[in-house]
């Protein structure tokens, strides 16, 4: 038997969770042929990659995801791909580009994801050729797509679609019964080609760019229980998923959308939804996630969690964060686009006052725990000011911390460069989340806020955490749980075709370096998007940990270069749920290939 690539002597990790053994791989037309614990023979092999002394895992994969206008203009999502994510999740938060056009792509995307809207419209105007869900999919496989790529379709998108943005955000409109037939049918084509079922939205923070409804909720806000009964029925008899915000001001909805996932007399809801963290806001809130997801399961329900699985550490240039959308004197200043008017308003007194007593209120449920002594300033104009909190600042200059804050964005607007930490502070709180069955580990929004945050390394991040306690003698899981967790777990239930690594699965493959799981992991770097005009945006750079990535079969990272093929040839593919899928012929990757 000859081989197209052999894995020497490393630890391999099958993705089910069971031991580890020290094993050769062998590759051959994408899926994995031999895993031996002799040598495997390597004459005619054109490809060896020695192994000894590191892990070698299936794929990763992100399930949350922002990488819809991306992977339009840089198919090979290559930020995800040198960490070991090998799938990803496109469709998140009722946001897709199945069938909403460039502008109103824009007006979804740009605000809600900080993703210039600009280079939204000109994205999804330049490449759009699809007008459904097959189409589509077809014009994904047309791109030299780096990782494999699975999707919801938004809720937001169809609803648009088929009302219009305006009529789409407004409290008083419904849709008629041609327009609620059009977004069954949308949803019915979308499961038929593959999606691993639909992302909705209630989360009333989320605010809509552009100048016809700025500053709206997105459109599946609006939507009322018939509309959403009507399309979740679709995805019971299908067996897919809803992926799903609740409304966390309102506990109603938030019980609502866990008791969705019961059967009762009909099938299951596959229910994912946002999410589970330990935020600093409200400390006591966690307590109660893993056992309602228990207790819903036990009652016959198919419910999770989506978790992150490392601090929730996020950075803000002046006020541009998302956060501030969830009181109204941080919206009504995100509100406005124009710089001299949101000044203006940024300095008058009035306007502070409101500011200040939204910043002090401690009532109802919230994400950003308001507390500027736990802000640190890590960029500014000003360098007397840099490592200090705007608590600090405000103490130093006699001003309460709301003014010291607005100060400084009035003085530097976006040079002012700060972060925070919201949430999963606690080592001992990350542990119990990343071993709990009703939780999945993902959420790491890559593609979207690419000035406040960087995840993609968030599966080595969690690998690093479980060898660290493994070797201090305080166990947590193992490590063959851990990586269970972050491949064949996430694949199983959404019913893909990845995440595992035993003869016959795809040759989607990692191999790590576990010596250099270090303090490496927790820096930051700036990269441009050359298809955001060169945009700078946070990313992660441990190259050293990484040896390999392999796609389909294919080399598309070796120490943590990419390869000719990045970039330049297809190695991914679309994965249909519950579809088994052939590995990519080399003349369907020459059809993707970039001259």
């Amino acid at each position: 038997m000859t081989y197209d690539t052999i894995i020497r002597g490393g630890r391999w990790f099958d993705g089910t969770g069971a031991p580890s053994a020290v094993r050769d791989i062998g590759i051959r037309g994408g899926h994995v042929v031999a895993v031996s614990a002799d040598d495997l023979d390597a004459t005619g092999c054109p490809q060896v990659l020695d192994a000894t002394g590191k892990w070698v895992i299936p794929g990763m994969l992100d399930i949350h995801t922002h990488y819809d206008v991306e992977v339009l203009g840089r198919p090979s999502l290559s930020e995800s791909l040198r960490h070991g994510v090998t799938t990803v999740m496109l469709g998140s938060c009722s946001l897709s580009t199945v069938h909403v056009g460039g502008v109103d792509a824009g007006d979804l995307f740009g605000r809600v994801e900080a993703i210039p809207r600009n280079f939204v419209i000109d994205t999804v105007e330049q490449h759009k050729t699809w007008t459904g869900a097959e189409q589509y999919v077809a014009a994904l496989e047309s791109l030299p797509l780096g990782p494999n790529l699975a999707a919801f379709i938004g809720h937001s998108d169809m609803r648009t679609a088929v009302m219009g943005l305006d009529r789409a955000t407004r409290a008083d409109q419904r849709p008629t019964r041609s327009e609620q037939a059009e977004m069954e049918r949308m949803l019915a084509a979308a499961l038929d080609a593959g999606f691993v079922g639909m992302s909705s939205q209630q989360l009333l923070f989320d605010k809509i760019d552009g100048d016809t409804c700025r500053s709206r909720t997105l459109p599946s806000t609006y939507a009322k229980p018939r509309e959403l009964r009507r399309l979740k029925s679709l995805l019971r008899r299908a067996g897919r998923a809803l992926q799903s915000g609740p409304d966390i001001q309102n506990p109603l909805n938030l019980l609502s959308q866990m008791a969705q996932s019961l059967g009762i007399l009909r099938n299951p809801l596959k229910t994912s939804l946002l999410s589970a963290a330990d935020i600093k806001a409200n400390p006591y809130a966690i307590k109660i996630m893993g056992p309602s997801s228990r207790l819903i399961n036990a009652l016959g329900g198919n419910f999770r969690w989506q978790h992150l699985p490392v601090p929730f550490e996020v950075y803000a240039d002046g006020i541009d964060l998302v956060v501030f959308e969830e009181f109204g004197a941080g919206a009504q200043a995100l509100h406005l686009r124009d710089e001299v008017e949101r000044n203006e308003l940024l300095a008058d007194e009035t306007y502070r006052r409101r500011f200040r007593k939204d910043y002090e209120s401690r009532y109802g449920m919230r994400v950003w725990h308001r507390d500027f002594f736990d802000a640190e300033i890590v960029g500014c104009p000003d360098h007397a000011v840099i490592g200090k909190s705007f608590g600090q600042v405000g103490a130093d200059r006699g001003l309460h911390p709301v003014d010291a804050f607005l100060d400084l964005v009035l003085a530097h607007g976006r040079e002012l460069r700060w972060r925070t930490t919201i949430s999963n502070h606690r080592p001992e709180v990350l542990k119990q989340l990343a071993r709990n069955p009703g939780i999945q580990l993902g959420f790491s929004d890559a593609g979207a806020h690419l000035r406040n945050m960087a995840f993609y390394n968030m599966g080595l991040r969690l690998l690093r955490h479980v060898r660290d306690a493994q070797n201090s003698g305080q166990e947590f899981m193992s490590i063959e749980h851990a990586v269970h967790r972050l491949t064949g777990e996430l694949a199983d239930w959404y019913r893909l075709d990845a995440g595992h690594l035993r003869i016959g699965d795809r040759a989607d493959v990692v191999i790590i370096d576990p010596e250099r799981l270090d303090a490496g992991l927790d820096a930051y770097a700036e990269e441009p998007v050359d298809c955001y005009g060169g945009l700078e945006r946070m990313v992660n750079r441990n190259d050293d940990t990484v040896t390999a990535v392999l796609v389909s079969g294919r080399a598309v990272f070796l120490d943590g270069q990419p390869t000719e093929l990045v970039g330049r040839h297809r190695t991914g593919r679309f994965l249909r749920a519950a579809h088994r899928s052939p590995a990519l012929g080399a003349d369907e990757s020459a059809l993707a290939s970039v001259v």
